[in-house]
């Protein structure tokens, strides 16, 4: 049976209700490859930026058993066990390996997926069957005109789409998966990228969808001006506190995201030990590891 919320909220660095947090995660680096190509999205292999979508390498499912060991041992606060890349969890099937594997030798380490929500439809039966105990989808507009300007298109079934045909292929499917999980009792985190002059004015919008769909928690990210969308501003704080407001008439809205790393170790805001549970498997970094295919 999957971690209630309430539990969640006491062990969980992401669902807690304060930003006093004392339980650590294990960021696990397992998935090369994406089937979506956001504008905003720069994966890159590298040991100093924070945020989404970077990491010193990726490793395999059975190597990610030794890295929760030996993170375990430097930082036993550790409860958590998650993947959210540096690609998307369910564009390569390495990510619920690897959950297999945690479930069996680390039964008491809750279970955490990040995903773009594209396959989640599709893959819900196998995430519930894994045992998966909370799972965050990307979720950056309810309209596809929006979503547009937000994500050049997608790979579907073996399919290149793009501009609002992906965008409403991409909604969609991330509504279905949503609520299919929720409805199998899974707890649910949303996730937004507040881009300013796109999204800044549809918070609302998506916030009221995905609570009806089931999800439990809504977390807003502010946009980190990069790749296709460098040009772009960082939101102000009065235009998040504002989106949280909104968002907040619908969806309890988790404040203290720290925009972690896929290969964060630690506790959240605290010493990170990433450099030293990976630095041994750095040589299996590659840049040409990545693709959309």
């Amino acid at each position: 049976m999957a971690v209630s919320y309430e539990e969640l909220t006491d062990k969980h660095p992401c669902f807690a209700r304060n930003a006093e947090q004392r339980n650590g995660r294990i960021h696990l680096p397992i998935s090369p490859s994406c089937n979506i190509e956001c504008r905003f999205c720069e994966r890159s292999f590298n040991s100093y930026e924070v945020r989404p979508g970077v990491s010193r390498t990726v490793i395999r499912p059975e190597e990610a058993i030794d890295a929760i060991r030996r993170a375990l041992e430097v930082c036993p606060e550790i409860r958590v066990a998650g993947i959210a890349g540096p690609g998307d969890t369910l564009a390569s099937p390495y990510a619920l390996e690897t959950f297999r594997l945690i479930k069996k030798e680390f039964p008491d380490l809750i279970k955490c997926m990040s995903t773009n929500g594209l396959l989640l439809a599709e893959k819900a039966q196998e995430i519930i069957d894994v045992g998966i105990d909370s799972l965050t989808v990307t979720v950056n507009a309810v309209d596809p005109e929006i979503e547009a300007q937000l994500n050049d298109g997608i790979i579907w079934h073996g399919k290149h789409y793009t501009g609002v045909e992906a965008a409403k292929i991409l909604i969609e499917q991330q509504l279905k998966g949503i609520k299919l999980v929720c409805d199998a009792g899974l707890t649910l985190k949303i996730n937004t990228v507040l881009v300013p002059d796109i999204n800044s004015g549809h918070i609302e919008q998506i916030a009221r969808t995905v609570a009806e769909a089931g999800a439990s928690l809504y977390n807003i990210i502010p946009l980190i001006p990069q790749h296709k969308l460098k040009t772009c501003r960082e939101p102000d704080c009065t235009e998040i506190e504002q989106a949280i407001r909104s968002a907040s008439k619908y969806i309890d809205v988790f404040r203290h995201c720290q925009r972690c790393r896929a290969d964060a170790v630690g506790i959240p805001g605290g010493k990170d030990y990433g450099s030293q549970i990976y630095i041994d498997l750095q040589k299996l970094a590659r840049k040409d590891t990545f693709s959309h295919g």
